[in-house]
């Protein structure tokens, strides 16, 4: 059972739904991004979504597409990510899941690329632009080093399809709320709750939704329904707006905690 399923095992003991949060490694530096993962667990986060950025993020939005280019231009690299996060394990037990896309992970070589998340700490990978049905060597290799692979569902897939990506799913199944890209939104679409009883009812894997979740209310209501609930542009947006002062931290802290106690009192 690595970090992840402890994670949710502990939460349900204790009637709470868990609170992810996103960010991209490297943005506006490796430096913030070190000192902003132990204040966001302090902050209530219960699983973290580390960004490993990539010049083509498809399935992201404008807000997490300027974060990518930042952390890039400022020449954060896998492997450096890899040293970060092997430094921060010395202190937090934080479940982190790194989120990419294929191509780094396939240049990088998909087995040294989950040797090195279990060498490191890392617990997951969601990289959403790798089908399970194409991602026979990465769910291999993450299966024999206790690595969770968390699969997508959309709103378009069908029950069919909804089976056979639980059946991949591991550590968590995670539910874009929405056609489109990241990024928040002013409403979330009416027929999610049903769609996420939809999965619930062919998985005991737990669903959590991502996806244009961007305040405290939004995210109160999708925990209600959801076994987790994921922010990330809105988290990304407050650190964005305030790259080069110095209450950076402060603020992204005093954001999160607003998110994270009304997913917890949901």
């Amino acid at each position: 059972m690595n970090r992840i399923d402890r994670k949710f095992k502990s939460l349900k003991l204790k009637n709470k739904k868990a609170f992810i949060a996103y960010i991209t490694a490297g943005d506006p530096s490796l430096v913030v991004t070190a000192k902003l993962v132990p204040e966001l667990e302090k902050a209530g986060v219960d699983i973290l979504e580390l960004g490993i950025p990539f010049s083509d993020p498809m399935a992201d939005g404008p807000t997490i597409q300027a974060a990518s280019h930042r952390a890039l231009v400022g020449g954060v690299r896998i492997s450096k990510i890899f040293r970060m996060v092997g430094s921060l394990r010395k202190n937090t037990d934080m479940p982190i899941v790194f989120m990419t896309y294929y191509n780094p992970v396939f240049k990088y070589g998909v087995k040294k690329f989950i040797d090195d998340c279990s060498r490191y700490g890392v617990d997951g990978v969601i990289v959403p632009d790798l089908p399970c049905e194409e991602a026979g060597a990465l769910v291999k290799h993450a299966k024999a080093r206790g690595v969770a692979a968390i699969f997508l569902a959309a709103p378009t897939s069908t029950v069919a399809r909804i089976k056979k990506i639980a059946g991949f799913s591991t550590g968590f199944i995670y539910y874009v709320s929405l056609t489109g890209v990241t990024g928040a939104r002013r409403d979330l679409p009416v027929e999610m709750g049903s769609k996420v009883r939809c999965i619930k009812s062919v998985t005991k894997t737990p669903v959590c939704v991502g996806f244009g979740v961007s305040d405290a209310a939004q995210a109160k209501s999708v925990a209600k329904i959801a076994d987790g609930v994921i922010v990330g542009s809105a988290i990304v947006s407050v650190i964005a707006n305030n790259t080069g002062k110095r209450d950076l931290v402060a603020k992204v802290v005093k954001f999160t905690k607003s998110l994270a106690r009304a997913v917890h009192n949901a």
